[in-house]
């Protein structure tokens, strides 16, 4: 008789439980569509933990071929296996660039000189060895602080690493408040203030009222070793745009940092391989106390900056060297003076701990030095805009005999020049009629995209921009009114225009969207795709690989931008589900002005979703 009464008792508990999680599924089914809106997804079940790491054990090999579709495969009327679902990586890899790991490294025991800084350079996973799972966002994440309180303050919670607050304490780089880490916009070099030290940098130049911006002359920036991109941040109030770069060191993610306050910046060093921007691209190079050593392997670092100046660009450079304090410092100073004497700089002021050197504005020097003198002139079939796996060599870059003749980069000052015809249009055979066509069909793209957004955002939501394929910029520039800034890509195959977007007074770098971008996970708002699933399909590369790739490179509730052929987006569709995306629109843009072909736009929303672990803990 017990034993029949305690059988009903566990059918009844059964049933019970039964009943419970029935009623539980339902609930959080219809509380996430009807929280829609604020892209918060609950407890979905998909959301599953990956315990072993990404890179290359058997089961990620199974559960790749058994769930996973690697490419389009839509064109010959095959759907193809798509996943129920995406894996979550380990909480350890919130972080995770996967072309910068340095877990990558040391297991495939790839050889590499750590004196030449290699160990910091792009080492992509090969395709078998590449993560197929979502990076999850850190405990407590919240929706970063908007732009322009960002520049000041973030959560701790998105970035939770201090050492730098503790490291660099009596510099005012940053200081831990609370729930926040402030930025009191000190530096190294500057530690009352990026303004004011920037202001001083305009009085040495003679820039009229210390503003650094010249009139418009001079528009772009690369900060070298820029910590956490104060010196970018404070220049923006002048219309002056930087490229801060360092890379992922033991100064623990100071681009992180920097992309989370909303200021832009890429992951780069210094290395053995050109940095992915063209040459002539900066009217300024800055180096404050940036720890390089200028002087190795017959100076091929400063020849790369050389490369990156246009005519007549400057290098400010706030070191000790600068006002040598020792003997040591003292023949750094000599020899540094020395080699750049034999590039043909000039010192346009020295003051305190500053010097401010200018580059030529033509060959004549170049003409006029002895013969054998160091570093020489690079060879004439050399390509001084290729960068995507192009080493660096210890030479200079002359100036083509029409840039010569020419004597300066001859562009308009900003903000004209982001509409003004670039000199260099001659180079691709693109006529001023093709530059002013393709200005005005994104301006008028840009303004559709903004009135398919403007139902779900608002003047703040959207800071940091990624155009994934650039073309010559004109995206970037119909943005210029918006409080925003944009990364534009140009592919490191076909027409290399990323220098007519330098020329237009915005930024960006060569890319391979076959592989995975140099950025920390969670650092864009919006990512505008146009026709980059065509293109990666035409070279074999996975479609699939790319969606997770811009999962991982976009801020929970962020939104991308597809504009390619309608197969594509039926592609990208059916992994909504499995990336935790919403669809906001789907627009035919066939009656767009000047469209051609048979484009459709689709937005989507990325959601703000917790771990297993953050789910068992709500439950």
């Amino acid at each position: 008789m017990r034993g029949r009464s305690d059988g009903s008792k566990k059918k009844r508990l059964t049933y019970v439980g039964v009943v419970a999680v029935v009623l539980l599924f339902l609930y959080l089914y219809f509380h996430s569509r009807s929280d829609g809106e604020s892209a918060l997804e609950y407890g979905s079940r998909s959301l599953k933990k990956f315990g072993s790491s990404y890179l290359g054990s058997e089961e990620d090999a199974d559960l790749g071929k058994d769930e996973v579709s690697f490419k389009l495969g839509l064109d010959d009327g095959e759907d193809g296996i798509v996943p129920k679902s995406f894996p979550v990586c380990d909480d350890r890899h919130s972080e995770l660039i996967p072309c910068l790991d340095r877990n990558l490294i040391y297991q495939t025991r790839l050889k590499l000189d750590l004196s030449l800084m290699e160990h910091y350079e792009r080492h992509c996973p090969m395709p078998e060895r590449r993560f197929n799972c979502l990076i999850p966002p850190p405990p407590g994440y919240k929706i970063p602080i908007k732009w322009p309180l960002s520049r000041d303050e973030v959560w701790k919670a998105n970035i939770p690493h201090t050492h730098l607050a503790k490291e660099k304490s009596d510099q005012n780089w940053m200081v831990v408040r609370g729930e926040k880490i402030v930025f009191p916009g000190g530096g190294t070099h500057f530690h009352s203030g990026a303004d004011k030290y920037i202001r001083s940098l305009a009085n040495m130049l003679k820039f009229q009222y210390n503003k650094i911006n010249n009139k418009g002359r001079l528009r772009t920036v690369l900060d070298i070793g820029c910590g956490v991109a104060s010196f970018g941040a404070y220049l923006l109030k002048y219309d002056v745009l930087t490229m801060s770069v360092a890379p992922n060191d033991v100064h623990q993610n100071q681009i992180q940092f920097a992309l989370e306050r909303g200021i832009p910046a890429y992951l780069g060093v210094l290395g053995t391989q050109r940095l992915p921007y063209p040459s002539r691209s900066f009217e300024l190079a800055h180096c404050s106390r940036c720890r390089i050593d200028w002087l190795q392997r017959d100076g091929i670092l400063l020849l790369e900056l050389d490369r990156l100046l246009r005519p007549g660009g400057y290098f400010a450079y706030s070191s000790p060297e600068a006002y040598a304090q020792d003997e040591e410092d003292l023949r750094i100073w000599r020899e540094m003076s020395a080699l750049v004497e034999r590039m043909c700089w000039k010192i346009a002021e020295k003051r305190n701990q500053t010097v401010i050197w200018v580059k030529p504005l033509n060959n004549d020097c170049y003409m006029e030095r002895e013969p054998g003198t160091q570093p020489p002139l690079c060879k004439s079939d050399e390509d001084p805009d290729a960068t995507w796996g192009v080493s660096m060599e210890a030479c200079i870059t002359p100036y083509s005999d029409h840039d010569h003749r020419a004597g300066g980069s001859g562009l308009a000052p900003w903000p004209a020049r982001s509409t003004a015809p670039p000199p260099r249009l001659a180079d691709f055979g693109y006529s001023k009629d093709m530059f002013e066509k393709d200005t005005e069909i994104w301006h008028h793209r840009v303004e559709n995209y903004w009135n398919l957004l403007s139902p779900k955002i608002s003047s703040d939501t959207i800071r940091n921009v990624m155009d994934m394929k650039a073309n010559m910029g004109s995206f970037a520039a119909a943005l210029k009114t918006k409080d925003v800034w944009v990364m534009n890509i140009v592919s490191e195959e076909g027409p290399n225009t990323l220098k007519l977007v330098y020329d237009r007074g915005l930024i960006g770098s060569i890319h391979d969207w076959c592989e995975a971008y140099s950025t920390y996970p969670r650092t864009y708002d919006l990512l505008h795709a146009w026709t980059v699933f065509s293109d990666i399909e035409k070279k074999g590369c996975s479609g699939e690989d790319l969606l997770i790739e811009m999962d991982r490179i976009l801020r929970p509730t962020g939104f991308i931008i597809i504009r390619d052929k309608q197969h594509v987006i039926d592609f990208v569709k059916k992994y909504l589900t499995a990336l935790h995306w919403e669809a906001v629109t789907t627009v035919d843009a066939s009656t767009e002005l000047d469209q051609d072909g048979d484009e459709v736009v689709f937005v989507v929303q990325k959601k703000l979703w917790l771990t297993a672990e953050s789910l068992r803990n709500t439950e």
